[in-house]
């Protein structure tokens, strides 16, 4: 088995919980290759190669993943690009994504073995549009998409419309359209549900809304989003999708969030299910 282990080393245990991996996998036998961008750390274990990531995910197996939630996020994503399962370490604080503590690296053997199942997860699709309706860019998200104001400014008007009918006009600080997986991130911080990942739907979560309007609605997953400005607000928006950079959308531009064709697939060993994880991650951190 080729296995890939990516490092988010700006964690503290990251380092020595991937020397540990490293170390586990080949007791087992694996061919293991590691993203370049690691190499000062790595290059002096034996028998290893080194790759681009996404090289990495595309020679591999399995990717591995060492960090918390947002590196899991990153390897995930690349992952899913590749439709590669993905299994995350915590090398973290929470890591709600990871399989595995770094206390666990003995259970790396079941990964060889195959004595794993896959979870597979719904993603989110991007498709931006131009005033046209001409297709400027597709992304795909696995948490959540942000829709905020590009200027400082206090209040904004976001209008939502789903399979092409009036939802809601929210006018407040923005607005959250997020995956099962990411209702324990952004969109719980902001006071969405928790949705086990299993139930496939697409939450909409308003940012500090300025309206009766502020709760949070579940949505079925094969719904087409539409999201602009509002008529009465000329200003722009900004878009960002799992936490990444922003994206300036310009007033008359539509953005259209849907289920992707995508699916991440997490690698799961240990046989806990959502509720032990969520007692256990987000009840007692």
């Amino acid at each position: 088995m080729i296995i890939s282990v990516n490092a988010n080393l700006t964690r503290e245990f990251a380092a020595s919980t991937a020397h540990g991996v490293i170390a586990e996998l080949k007791a087992y036998g694996a061919d293991i290759i590691i993203s370049e961008s690691t190499k000062a750390e790595f290059e002096g274990e034996s028998g290893v190669r080194f790759l681009p990531l996404e090289q990495c995910a595309e020679e591999c197996d399995v990717m591995i993943a060492i960090g918390g939630d947002g590196t899991i996020l990153h390897t995930g994503k690349t992952a899913a690009r590749c439709r590669k399962p993905i299994l995350g370490i915590n090398a973290g604080r929470l890591a709600f994504m990871a399989g595995l503590e770094r206390g666990e690296l003995d259970r790396l053997k079941d990964l060889l073995d195959g004595n794993y199942t896959l979870d597979k997860r719904m993603m989110l699709e991007v498709l931006l549009f131009d005033e046209k309706g001409l297709c400027l860019d597709r992304i795909d998200c696995m948490n959540d998409v942000v829709f905020t104001r590009a200027v400082n400014r206090n209040i904004i008007d976001v209008t939502v419309e789903s399979n092409g009918r009036f939802v809601n006009e929210y006018r407040g600080d923005g607005v959250i359209f997020s995956t099962p997986t990411g209702s324990t991130a952004y969109s719980l911080a902001a006071g969405g549900p928790v949705v086990n990942p299993t139930i496939e739907s697409i939450l909409l979560t308003p940012i500090c809304s300025h309206s009766f309007n502020r709760h949070s609605i579940v949505f079925r997953p094969d719904e087409r989003m539409n999201v602009f400005a509002s008529k009465s607000d000329e200003t722009e928006l900004c878009i960002s999708c799992d936490g990444e950079p922003p994206i300036l959308i310009r007033p008359g531009c539509c953005t259209v969030v849907q289920r992707s064709q995508t699916k991440a697939e997490f690698i799961r060993i240990k046989e806990d299910n959502f509720i032990e994880i969520l007692n256990s991650k987000m009840l007692h951190p």
